[in-house]
């Protein structure tokens, strides 16, 4: 085992961690990737130091990376892992060129973000399922159901990230601006406008929370129905994903909480929101990232062309 390079790749995600302020789930990816290419060099190429690593031995981990059926979305994950690693270590004096100057990523095919149509999305909000001959409640009343019907509601309203959903604190939330204050990735904290049935749902189900449980979570907003801590990410998922198919609120395979981030972009965009507002709302370091949403709206352009128009 090559001390050099795993030493060099704890450096570089103490970095991460204390300057850079990555997330936790960011750090372990990122260092799982240089771990794993570390042990391939160690394999194939013996005691290379971090000097003698070329870009020949990282397009021959890339290529059996690709022999193994590894999607071009998690290699490109990896070469990015590559070049940040090596942009740190040409600061840190490490090396005098970086190898990934002569890598190229493989090409992806561009796929675009799955969203739930607006009649799904009303169901929802009318509480009444769309499947169901009697119109059962989607809701229960009790406790669990107002907190199933909140998550819903919080993610639709405000495009918000598992995890920032998770951490919203009931100090963030202004009543008198209708707003509230979520931290983002890298620790960047972004204000969100609500309207005002949404606050009202949250002033109604803090007041529940007090009178329903003992001892839960005082730093969190939503909380786990049952035991009172704090939500964690796989509750938060398994109840989304429950909910839109037991009530085939959509047909789209992946039913995940970033869908509904996807739906609230989506949704904006198609009703005519700017682009660079948008962007500010779901909490983007670049315009680039929210473009994809655009193309949702050019889809549904088309569609209505092709319906509308006498030559279509």
């Amino acid at each position: 085992m090559n001390e050099e390079l795993y030493s060099q790749a704890e450096r570089f995600i103490s970095y991460l961690q204390l300057e850079k302020r990555y997330s936790g789930h960011t750090c372990t990816a990122y260092r799982n990737d240089l771990f794993q290419f570390f042990d391939f060099i160690t394999l194939t190429y013996g005691g290379t130091s971090m000097a003698d690593i070329t870009h020949v031995m990282i397009r021959s981990w890339l290529a059996k990376l690709m022999e193994e059926a590894i999607t071009a979305k998690s290699v490109n994950r990896k070469i990015s892992t590559l070049k940040s690693f090596y942009k740190f270590c040409l600061q840190q004096q490490l090396i005098k060129q970086s190898p990934m100057l002569k890598v190229v990523a493989p090409k992806i095919s561009k796929r675009l973000p799955g969203f739930i149509e607006e009649k799904g999305m009303r169901a929802l909000e009318d509480n009444r399922s769309p499947v169901s001959v009697t119109s059962l409640h989607i809701f229960s009343d009790n406790f669990e159901g107002v907190t199933h019907r909140l998550i819903f509601e919080i993610f639709y309203q405000t495009g918000v990230r598992l995890s920032e959903l998770i951490a919203l604190e009931e100090r963030k939330i202004d009543s008198s601006s209708l707003t509230l204050k979520v931290m983002g990735k890298g620790g960047k904290e972004r204000i969100i406008p609500i309207n005002t049935k949404l606050m009202e749902q949250i002033s109604a189900y803090a007041a529940l929370k007090r009178s329903t449980l003992e001892g839960f979570d005082p730093g969190v907003l939503l909380v786990h129905p049952a035991s009172g801590k704090r939500l964690y990410p796989k509750y938060v998922y398994l109840t989304v994903r429950r909910y839109l198919t037991e009530h085939q609120i959509t047909t789209l395979k992946k039913k995940s909480p970033h869908v509904l981030r996807h739906t609230f972009a989506t949704h904006l965009t198609n009703n005519g929101a700017d682009l660079n507002a948008v962007k500010e709302l779901l909490g983007h370091a670049s315009l680039a990232a929210t473009q994809v949403y655009t193309h949702n709206t050019i889809e549904k352009l088309k569609a209505v062309y092709k319906q509308a128009h006498p030559k279509a």
